[in-house]
C-alpha cells in the first residue's frame, strides 16, 4: 500500500548557501473507485483511509446515507496488466435494496464545480438529492467565541502537515469544541469525504450536532458534501464561492469564512449563532 509521505532529494538555498539533503514530501496517487464492480471516478489523493474516502465520497452522490447500506468495501486486484493488487483500486458493495443513480466518470451530477452544472441546476440537484435534511434536525445554539479556537486545534492535530506542509485537513468538532475526527489528504474534498465515511461506517449519520471546520476555502462541493452529511456548520479559515453561499443559505448551513481568531465572516446561518445583538447594516 501506497505510503503517506516519501522522501526525495532537494536543493537547498538558504541566504546565497547551496546544501542537498533529502526532504519528506506528502504522497499523491490516483485511487480508482467502483461501485458494484462498476468504474465510477478516479480522484487524486494521499494513500490512507481509503475506504472511509470511497464511502464519504458515496454520501456526497446521495448513494449512502445509513451503515447498513454499506456491504463491503475491498481492494481490487488485476488493476495492473501482470494482475497485482496496487491498492489504488476499491470496490464499494452497497446492499440489494440501495436505489444506484446514474453516475458517470465525467462525475456529471451535481459533484463539483468543474462538473458541468452551475448556478440553479446545481443547487437543484443537491436539493433533490439531499437526504439528511438539516432543516429537520434539533437546533443548535454556538457561541461564536467557540469559533475562535478551532483553527488552532486542527493544526495541532496535524501531525503529517507537520512534516510536510502539504496537505489540507478536514476535522469533526462538538458543539462544545472536543475535536471528534481529523483527516489529513492533498485535497480538501478528500479530507472532508475520509471525515463523512468513516462516520457513516461507524453508523453516525447524520453529523447533526458537529461543526466542520477545512483548512482551506469553501468551494460549492464541501457545502454539498456538510449537506449531504447532515452536517448543519461549516467553517473556513479562507473564503467561500458565491455559489457555496447560495447553497448554504438554502439548505440552512451555518456557513462561516474566514475564520482567524477571534474575527469571522457568517455567509449563512446565523440563526445557530448565540450573538448579543442583531448585526447592523452599514
Amino acid at each position: 500500500m501506497g505510503r503517506v509521505t516519501e522522501r526525495r532529494r532537494v536543493l537547498r538555498i538558504r541566504d546565497g548557501q547551496l546544501s542537498q539533503r533529502p526532504d519528506t514530501l506528502v504522497a499523491e496517487e490516483p485511487l480508482e473507485i467502483r461501485l458494484n464492480g462498476r468504474r465510477i471516478a478516479v480522484t487524486m489523493r494521499t494513500p490512507g483511509d481509503d475506504f472511509a474516502l470511497a464511502a464519504g465520497f458515496l454520501v456526497s452522490e446521495g448513494v449512502l446515507a445509513a451503515a447498513d447500506e454499506l456491504a463491503s468495501i475491498v481492494y481490487c486486484a488485476g488493476a495492473t496488466e501482470d494482475g497485482s493488487n496496487t491498492y489504488n483500486v476499491v470496490d464499494v458493495r452497497t446492499a440489494p435494496s440501495v436505489p444506484i443513480p446514474d453516475i458517470t466518470l465525467e462525475r456529471n451530477v451535481y459533484t463539483s464545480s468543474s462538473c458541468g452544472l452551475c448556478g440553479k441546476a446545481s443547487l437543484e440537484a443537491v436539493r433533490t438529492t439531499a437526504r439528511l435534511a438539516i432543516a429537520d434536525q434539533p437546533p443548535l445554539r454556538l457561541d461564536p467565541a467557540l469559533f475562535s479556537v478551532l483553527p488552532d486545534r486542527l493544526r495541532a492535530a496535524q501531525q503529517v502537515f507537520d512534516r510536510t506542509g502539504g496537505l489540507h485537513a478536514a476535522a469533526l468538532f462538538s458543539p462544545e469544541g472536543e475535536l471528534l475526527d481529523l483527516r489529513e489528504d492533498v485535497g480538501r474534498h478528500n479530507a472532508v469525504d475520509k471525515v463523512v465515511g468513516r462516520a457513516l461506517q461507524g453508523g453516525r449519520l447524520p453529523l447533526s450536532r458537529s461543526i466542520l471546520l477545512v483548512s482551506g476555502r469553501a468551494s460549492f462541493e464541501l457545502v454539498q458534501k456538510a449537506v449531504m452529511a447532515g452536517i448543519p456548520v461549516l467553517a473556513a479559515v479562507s473564503a467561500p464561492s458565491a455559489l457555496a453561499v447560495d447553497l448554504a443559505a438554502e439548505q440552512g448551513l451555518t456557513l462561516v469564512g474566514f475564520l482567524r481568531g477571534a474575527s469571522m465572516n457568517v455567509y449563512a446561518g446565523e440563526h445557530r449563532l448565540a450573538l448579543e445583538s442583531p448585526a447592523r447594516l452599514s
